[in-house]
């Protein structure tokens, strides 16, 4: 039993030799380093971009407000559309994109408030659109989702019509949940305006349970978020 209780004793002696050398760490040597509002935003629009593509979407990147108007172009040039239906922003200014959209040699429709006589035109003539570019209210990080409001300037067929659709989002509207994005729209929008969810490019089952993409909306389906100039 002596010769157990030695074989025991020796490593358990050479454990607390061991731990007692070990050099003290101050506990603030491992304190957390705040991360700045632009490292949070930038984490939170690639959680973004990793749940839209996982879901069939496509995403155009981070552009600047001076690099939009060509990645938009070239995006435009490589999906063959010669029409492209542009709506009102929401805190982006589409100006310059429809310009560059259209020294490309793109024809441009610019949505704006219509009466009812012109209603039905402005739907027939975005119909027509190879690509309809509409700006979000809201991107939701955990789903790769967009909440887009409509408005009279800024319809809802902008991204049901046209067979692709480009949504353009500004980075400080990158919020984390459903939940937060219907609090920061606010019950009076949600209450009077027509708000689309849009979870990637239209998709839809048969019987069979096969999935058929763009049957009931667009087949292809991109996003390009706006970081600001001055950050």
């Amino acid at each position: 039993m002596a010769e157990l209780h030695k074989f025991v004793a020796t490593p358990r002696d050479a454990l607390v030799k061991g731990a007692a050398s070990e050099p003290k760490h101050d506990a603030s040597e491992h304190a957390l380093v705040p991360i700045s509002p632009s490292a949070a935003r930038a984490e939170m629009v690639s959680r973004f971009a990793r749940e839209l593509e996982a879901v069939g979407g496509r995403f155009l990147g981070m552009l600047a407000p001076a690099d939009a108007p060509a990645r938009i172009v070239a995006f435009a040039r490589e999906l063959g559309a010669k029409a492209v239906a542009i709506g009102q922003g929401v805190l982006c200014n589409p100006a310059p994109i429809a310009d560059a959209l259209a020294a490309a040699g793109c024809a441009v429709l610019r949505t704006r408030s219509v009466d009812d006589a012109s209603r039905s035109a402005t739907r027939d003539s975005v119909a027509r659109a190879g690509l309809g570019i509409a700006e979000a209210h809201y991107a939701i990080a955990s789903t790769g989702t967009l909440a887009v409001v409509a408005e009279e300037a800024r319809p809802a067929s902008l991204t049901l019509l046209p067979p692709a659709t480009l949504v353009l989002v500004h980075a400080s509207r990158l919020v984390a949940d459903l939940a937060a994005a219907l609090d920061a729209i606010g019950p009076q929008l949600v209450a009077t305006r027509r708000i689309s969810l849009i979870t990637g490019p239209s998709r839809t089952a048969d019987i069979e349970k096969r999935i058929v993409v763009g049957v009931h909306g667009p087949k292809t389906f991109a996003v390009a978020v706006i970081w600001p100039a001055n950050d």
